[in-house]
């Protein structure tokens, strides 16, 4: 028999791999390419994103988080030289507005994003209020009695 390989399914989604994992209905073939990027996790409650942002200034590039999903996206605006259309022998650099989506696990937290040689990172944290974190409870040994009569 075959196994099936669901990671691409969840590509898009950070901080579900110790829950319920999400479909967001994007597939191998259906996922957008560009730009490309990574989804590491750091340590325990800490992941990252790296996009490769080439020829993207900080201030081409928007990050935002609404509602658990993290929208990044670039736009570069296109200068007085670039105008004229350019002769071009080979065009490998892709200079296109781009928008990436990411579903983010609830209490995932963008913590900072910075912009070094033409990588974006985002950094995210898992922030679990201390009310839903696991609380050991203490186990006496006093057994009482129920009632009157001994057990």
């Amino acid at each position: 028999m075959r196994t099936f390989d669901m990671t691409p399914l969840f590509r898009n989604s950070v901080g579900f791999d110790r829950m319920a994992r999400l479909l967001d209905g994007v597939t191998a073939d259906q996922a957008p390419t560009y730009p490309p990027y990574n989804i590491e996790k750091v340590d325990e409650d800490s992941y990252r994103i790296t996009m490769a942002v080439a020829g993207f200034a900080e201030a081409d590039l928007d990050v935002q988080v609404k509602d658990n999903q993290l929208t990044v996206s670039g736009n570069v605006e296109s200068k007085d030289e670039d105008a004229q259309e350019k002769q071009y022998l080979h065009r490998g650099i892709a200079a296109r507005a781009f928008e990436r989506r990411f579903n983010l696990a609830d209490h995932i937290k963008v913590s900072g994003a910075n912009l070094v040689n033409g990588l974006l990172h985002i950094d995210l944290l898992r922030e679990v209020p201390e009310a839903m974190k696991p609380r050991t409870i203490a186990i006496n040994n006093n057994v009482k009695a129920i009632g009157d009569k001994a057990a």
